[in-house]
């Protein structure tokens, strides 16, 4: 397909998924490209103001025509490299604050003047990808990632997720998981292996949905580039038509070498400096017989869409 659009601006790229799904290593490889610029995460509802100006209030904010007028805007500028320099300065709080407002407006310059494609990692637009491909003219790059691996991460940071957030959405409840109301009521507060399955099993159904929608949208299984991450991570480069450059190459094995830990630090759970291959079967040493016996019978409806039973 061209990679720009009618009006010469270069098509934006978008990388979704349930959080903690590799959205970020798959974001951060794709990086690695000279032609596109890294933008993380607008719709998490702490994002930076500078970036993108529209307020989020929950995780997950799912977006249609119907709502588009608070978001597109801010999209549109977002798309267009528009920085806003008074916006973020008003939210500063401390020295780290100021580090990413400089990195920041130094990646809508460097993207502006260089006319690069904006790569958007957001796993909280997953929901809403449909209308990021039709409003927005975006690739969509969907990650997943083995349920009981999912569970596993959220599980070992202890990252419960609030069902509120999605609870409070109207059209996302009536569109897709009106469904899931009675399971989302009932969980536990502190119940992260039910909640993890849970949103798991919500994501990926709707994911599978978009992919039989827009069979052009792509998917790539955490396992598939954990196993092979140079061969899985080129096929992906040459879809999206981006040069799979030299420095490309060892951004790739310099991430998932045999020599880094199998295990990341709980102080830097963003970090994409992992072995790749160690840490794929974490979650058989994390999770208890029958926690991955739970979390399968919980989302064995839609899993056995993406993993077979060997993968269990």
């Amino acid at each position: 397909m061209p990679y720009l659009q009618k009006n010469s601006r270069p098509i934006p790229i978008l990388i979704t998924g349930a959080h903690r799904s590799g959205t970020t290593w798959v974001g951060k490889m794709l990086a690695a490209a000279p032609q596109t610029a890294y933008i993380s995460e607008p719709l998490n509802v702490l994002h930076r103001r500078g970036v993108f100006r529209a307020d989020v209030n929950h995780w997950y904010t799912y977006i249609t025509e119907e709502n588009e007028t608070k978001y597109l805007p801010a999209f549109q500028e977002l798309l267009k490299f528009q920085y806003h320099p008074f916006a973020e300065l008003i939210s500063l709080r401390s020295r780290k604050d100021i580090l990413r407002m400089g990195r920041d407006l130094a990646i809508f310059v460097n993207g502006k003047f260089r006319d690069q494609r904006a790569l958007i990692k957001d796993p909280f637009a997953v929901f809403s990808a449909a209308w990021f491909a039709k409003k927005l003219n975006c690739q969509i790059v969907f990650t997943i990632r083995h349920p009981a691996g999912f569970a596993s991460s959220l599980k070992r940071l202890n990252w419960p997720f609030d069902f509120h957030h999605l609870l409070e959405q109207p059209m996302l409840m009536h569109e897709y998981l009106e469904k899931d109301r009675v399971d989302m009521e009932k969980i536990q507060a502190d119940d992260i292996v039910g909640q993890s399955a849970l949103l798991w099993r919500m994501v990926y159904r709707q994911v599978h949905t978009a992919l039989g929608l827009f069979p052009h949208f792509k998917i790539v299984r955490h396992e598939d580039l954990s196993l092979d991450p140079v061969t899985g991570y080129k096929s992906l480069y040459d879809s999206l038509g981006l040069n799979f450059t030299d420095n490309v190459r060892e951004t790739i094995l310099n991430s998932s070498s045999s020599e880094n830990p199998s295990e990341l630090s709980k102080k830097k759970v963003h970090s994409v400096k992992l072995n790749s291959r160690a840490n794929m079967d974490n979650w058989k040493k994390r999770l208890a017989a029958d926690e991955i016996t739970r979390i399968r019978k919980m989302t064995e409806d839609v899993s056995h869409l993406f993993y077979s039973d060997i993968e269990w």
